[in-house]
């Protein structure tokens, strides 16, 4: 199976082009067209070539959790039958079906919003050297993969692409989107977290952390705001860190059904963040190609999180 890195729509208006989406505008002027392709990026940047069938495993585990949280929140999703879109969709159905959705507008809210149930990756650092997260003060002596007394929100900014997004405390976001829109925000993730992780853990998996985000549609009632809505991917192997709860151990890293496995192989192969971002040491500039062991050894992971989760 080859890897679909770039999609081809020539009939349709490319809005934007992510690090695994590419958006399209339709005929419908309040929908857009969602298409997650193979590519698959680390530390935000995006590698050569992509994993086999990533697309259609993110678009399928997503569907899976918009249609069981669905009663937190309203989500984004329409429909992911082809035979239901607008007919200039319908004619590259080859090309799209199983990574595609038909999704409504929303204004998106700038901000990642993410929840930790655990302590690792960017937050066991800043423990390590200050006993927060986020600027959050938790108690003294916890270790690495511990399990948080409490789930943390812990937002970040959501940056432009080839940025970095940027960590910021609770009271920063809420500064930086308002007050009402935050609480919202921070209250809707937590729930969905919480009973994401509960199922999760009764698959045999653990859902360490996660990444939501947001949008606002016109509301139907005499709000300014808007309705809030969740939108983008959700829950998927991308935006979240799962791990095996057959052999979790408390005071280490933890092997895991995500990126983690290919951001390892990255800095052993010399990346490093803010120097070394567009290629190899003397390849500057040519970007990073993954090992052919490391793109089926990702695949198999996604695949297995997916098996897992939705058995």
């Amino acid at each position: 199976m080859t890897a679909l890195t770039e999609t081809n729509l020539l009939d349709l208006v490319l809005l934007s082009k992510g690090k695994v989406r590419d958006v399209y505008s339709t005929s419908s002027p309040e929908h857009l067209l969602f298409v997650a392709t193979d590519r698959i990026s680390a530390y935000d940047v995006i590698l050569k070539n992509g994993i086999p069938g990533k697309g259609k495993l993110l678009t399928q585990i997503s569907l899976f959790w918009f249609s069981k949280l669905g009663h937190i929140i309203p989500n984004h999703f329409v429909t992911a039958n082809i035979d239901e879109m607008p007919e200039e969709v319908r004619k590259y159905k080859d090309q799209l079906d199983g990574r595609a959705m038909l999704v409504k507008k929303a204004k998106v809210v700038p901000l990642e919003a993410i929840v930790r149930g655990y302590l690792t990756g960017s937050a066991w650092s800043e423990y390590q050297k200050s006993g927060t997260v986020h600027g959050i003060s938790l108690p003294a002596g916890l270790l690495e993969s511990q399990k948080l007394p409490e789930p943390l929100f812990t937002p970040s900014t959501k940056a432009e692409q080839g940025a970095h997004d940027e960590n910021i405390s609770p009271e920063q976001a809420s500064d930086l989107i308002g007050e009402s829109i935050y609480a919202q925000i921070s209250q809707a993730a937590l729930k969905l977290y919480s009973e994401a992780a509960a199922y999760a853990h009764s698959k045999g998996v653990i859902l360490a952390d996660t990444k939501f985000e947001f949008g606002l549609v016109p509301s139907t009632t005499s709000s300014n705001e808007g309705t809030l809505i969740l939108v983008d991917e959700l829950l998927t192997p991308d935006s979240s860190r799962y791990w095996p709860l057959e052999g979790y151990e408390v005071g280490k890293s933890q092997p895991s059904f995500d990126k983690q496995y290919l951001r390892d192989w990255l800095v052993g192969a010399g990346f490093k963040k803010g120097l070394l971002e567009s290629g190899k040491k003397g390849e500057e500039g040519q970007g990073w190609t993954i090992e052919s062991s490391v793109v089926e050894g990702t695949k198999k992971r996604y695949e297995e999180a997916v098996k897992l989760l939705m058995s």
